[in-house]
């Protein structure tokens, strides 16, 4: 079973869909499955520097609004083990960066590394944007520090990154968590986990069919 999971490393519901997924396939196990992150961008046109968080508040209605939103994302994440600390947040980083490290690591490392850049950023509040910032993250995961540095500003992971982002523009992607299972079948969204559990059971019969 192959699962293409595209996300934004600043989606908090990427996060949570995550969480959902990988608790369906512990329930699932039905094979073996091989998770591709994609790369997603939430907001193209961020500058390299990025935004001050309180910028988000604008373009969701109202700082109320934002809280509001935040407020349901900290009880869904808490119901599936997942912190948030959005009061830790101070950039809206620009997350091209972030989406090329997880390109350019090891197949078996790149969940983990998707689940160290979006707690540094959930619950840490760091800026993901920065380079230092997702080098200590590569380092904390094995990764040589110099080496990753090097690839990165040689445009490592870029093109892989380009080709999602032309491939969610031409699949119609409007929006993340996306994922695709076998190529065939789509789910939109931070999905229950019953939900999930039922895509990979169909995935399946579609495989077979």
């Amino acid at each position: 079973m192959r699962i293409d999971i595209f996300q934004d490393t600043v989606c908090p519901w990427c996060r949570i869909g995550k969480a959902h997924l990988f608790e369906a396939l512990k329930q699932w196990q039905d094979e073996p499955v091989e998770i591709h992150w994609r790369a997603f961008l939430l907001d193209p046109g961020m500058p390299e520097e990025g935004r001050p968080f309180s910028s988000l508040a604008e373009k969701l209605g109202g700082p109320q609004r934002l809280q509001q939103m935040h407020q349901r994302v900290c009880e869904i994440g808490k119901a599936c083990g997942l912190d948030f600390n959005f009061t830790a947040i101070e950039r809206l980083p620009n997350t091209r960066l972030s989406h090329q490290l997880i390109r350019l690591a090891p197949e078996p490392l790149r969940t983990g590394m998707v689940e160290a850049i979006t707690r540094a950023y959930f619950v840490e509040g760091r800026d993901i944007g920065r380079m230092d910032v997702l080098l200590d993250l590569a380092e904390g995961l094995g990764l040589d520090r110099d080496r990753t540095k090097r690839q990165l500003e040689e445009g490592a992971g870029l093109r892989e990154v380009e080709e999602d982002l032309a491939f969610a523009r031409d699949a119609g992607i409007s929006g993340v968590p996306f994922f695709i299972f076998n190529g065939r079948l789509a789910v939109s969204g931070a999905q229950p986990v019953d939900v999930f559990v039922e895509a990979l059971n169909e995935a399946k019969r579609l495989s077979q069919a």
